[in-house]
């Protein structure tokens, strides 16, 4: 979708035009979706996180201010409605998985975690480091919209999310040693 459609497209919601909110809706949905798959295998729990965010993005979509990716703004709102469900839910942080690749991280040290303790270690990390991991990992930006996001370059990103991706494995087997001697 160009700059000019989804300018209108908002226009169109902001007036409460129910067409234009199913055609958001429905654009923006394998993506949103893409994003929870990420943190959820179950569809039906998918589907409840994207549809309560969805509907923030709706009763919202007036403070949008055309700044910035209007696609991040989605995906700010649904993975807030995402870490709203888990908070609720009450549930371990199981659901954080870097990519096929990292999954040698042990997973009892994450099943001792919980989400605010997951999120406080990514906020220690250097700034940087921590807001690449926190766009692509947590948010699910791809390296392209976190490089014109934080003004760096593609490759840039990249790198900051390999740092933050050892520091965190670093981390994670010190605080697993912890508990395992505590």
């Amino acid at each position: 979708m160009d700059i000019s459609t989804i300018k209108q497209l908002v226009r169109d919601c902001k007036a409460n035009d129910r067409r234009a909110q199913e055609r958001l809706y429905r654009h923006y949905f394998p993506i949103m979706l893409s994003m929870c798959r990420r943190h959820t295998t179950d569809q039906e729990t998918a589907f409840t996180i994207i549809n309560d965010g969805m509907l923030k993005v709706f009763k919202n979509i007036a403070s949008y201010s055309f700044e910035g990716s209007f696609e991040g703004w989605i995906r700010r709102i649904v993975y807030r409605a995402l870490s709203d469900y888990f908070r609720k839910e009450n549930k371990y942080l199981k659901f954080l998985v870097f990519e096929e690749k990292e999954k040698n991280i042990q997973q009892n040290a994450l099943a001792g975690l919980y989400y605010d303790d997951l999120l406080q270690i990514t906020k220690s990390l250097p700034d940087k480091m921590s807001k690449v991991f926190h766009m692509y990992a947590i948010e699910g930006y791809n390296h392209r919209e976190i490089a014109e996001e934080l003004g760096m370059s593609d490759g840039t990103s990249k790198w900051y999310l390999s740092e933050a991706r050892k520091e965190l494995k670093k981390r994670l087997s010190l605080n697993r040693s912890k508990v395992a001697k505590g």
